[in-house]
């Protein structure tokens, strides 16, 4: 399995990103896909999850200090999961990880990271 993370870079504050993750080596319409986020010191946290669609609806999570400002989307047929970041605050600065939880299963996979800066 591999999870190519790309989107990071610097931006100002009030600014938009777009991160993308692709994915190989998995079936993806049947993997909880998201990105986790981290800094130096703490641990790694939630930023946006997608749920597999092969269960129906399928609702995305996000963490309280991104919702209404990030959306997750996700392209079965590109094996594909995008975040959209909009507003970006000093405090979005982090290393985002892209990561992908095949369902009802036990393994998680891990991208590379992508660092996001936001100056003030």
């Amino acid at each position: 399995v591999q999870l190519q993370a790309s989107g990071g870079g610097l931006v100002q504050a009030g600014g938009s990103l777009k991160l993308s993750c692709v994915a190989s080596g998995l079936i993806f319409s049947w993997t909880d896909v998201g990105w986790y986020r981290q800094t130096p010191g703490k641990q790694r946290e939630l930023v946006a999850v997608f749920p597999t669609t092969e269960l129906g609806t399928s609702i995305p999570k996000y963490g309280d200090s991104v919702k209404g400002r990030f959306t997750i989307q996700r392209d079965n047929g590109k094996s594909t999961v995008t975040m959209q970041m909009n507003d970006l605050k000093p405090e979005d600065t982090a290393v985002y990880y892209c990561n992908a939880r095949p369902t009802g299963g036990t393994s998680n996979y891990w991208g590379q990271g992508t660092q996001v800066t936001v100056s003030s």
